[in-house]
């Protein structure tokens, strides 16, 4: 028995709006579908005292507000306010929820309708833990943070990936960042290289990143682009001869870790000993090759040839005793 009716929007109880998040361009698309072909899915309603409490469908009223409608095709549920939210979240017909409208409709279930987590787990079919971790998310979130996800100022990603981790750890700075995000827009991306930056980072520093994450970015960019624009005028020559200065200071570390060792060794040491060597005939062939001609015309580095070659290995008695 299809119990849908047509009811006015102003009598409709829209108490859950806040645990929904805006999305403009979704708002659009059903405007315009309901436009062309009507309201297709009723927005569901639960009844609590004489009010037509609304549990799914707030952007077809918001479409529909858009078209300058005054009603909406609604379905009642016959249950407690509590059935219809564990419903919805256990069957979420219209549209997957996000993990923080999940997490604002389980504080309604356990804060409001007094159900334990343990409960509203059975009931939506999940484990506790998920229960605990979705609540989590919200608990450390301020209010102007919840405010301006709901408004999609403020990303799902970067308030659950960013800045919810951020106000755990430093709530100043969880703030702080917000008001800069808001005031200069960052993108997933550049949100997602500012906190890696952020964790590195030492306290004076994280002082003007959290002031300035726009500023910081940009510097970052121009940074990465005059290297890009060094290794380009550079060229493989250039780029070869970074990583060959690299490699000198890295080795000269590695040959200090290693003369302090004797065998017999661990297994895994010795095979990458032989890994390494193995790797090194390879690029050892191509140094020998490359500096051949010019340590022809250079005496300067014969002589450094000769003084690295002529370096005695530790604990090696001398020639006459061997004699």
């Amino acid at each position: 028995m299809d119990t849908r009716q047509e009811i006015d929007l102003h009598c409709l109880d829209l108490r859950y709006a806040d645990a929904r998040l805006a999305d403009a361009r979704a708002v659009e698309r059903l405007a315009r579908s309901i436009e062309q072909c009507g309201q297709l899915a009723p927005c569901i309603v639960v009844p609590d005292a004489e009010r037509l409490v609304v549990i799914d469908g707030y952007r077809r009223i918001a479409a529909l507000r858009r078209l300058g409608r005054d009603t909406a095709n609604v379905q009642p549920w016959l249950c407690d306010l509590a059935q219809g939210l564990l419903n919805i979240l256990v069957q979420s017909k219209s549209r997957p929820f996000m993990a923080i409208e999940e997490a604002l409709l389980l504080r309604e279930l356990v804060n409001r309708l007094q159900l334990s987590q343990r409960e509203v787990a059975r009931r939506t079919g999940r484990d506790v833990s998920w229960v605990q971790r979705r609540l989590l998310l919200v608990m450390a979130m301020s209010d102007p943070l919840l405010d301006a996800v709901r408004c999609g100022r403020v990303s799902s990603w970067a308030a659950s990936r960013i800045l919810a981790p951020l106000a755990r750890a430093n709530t100043d700075h969880a703030e702080q960042l917000l008001a800069a995000l808001q005031a200069t827009p960052l993108s997933t991306r550049e949100l997602k290289r500012w906190f890696e930056h952020y964790q590195c980072a030492q306290r004076p520093l994280r002082e003007r990143l959290v002031a300035h994450p726009r500023l910081f970015i940009e510097a970052v960019t121009v940074r990465e682009q005059h290297s890009a624009d060094a290794d380009l005028a550079a060229g493989p020559e250039g780029r070869a001869l970074t990583d060959l200065r690299r490699l000198e200071g890295f080795l000269r570390h590695v040959r200090r870790r290693l003369t302090g060792l004797t065998p017999p060794l661990p297994l895994p040491l010795t095979v990458t000993c032989a890994r390494v060597g193995a790797a090194w005939h390879g690029v050892d062939y191509e140094l020998r090759r490359l500096a051949d001609d010019d340590s022809a015309r250079d005496p300067p580095c014969r002589a450094d040839a000769a003084s690295a070659g002529a370096d005695p290995a530790r604990d090696q008695p001398p020639a006459q005793a061997v004699a």
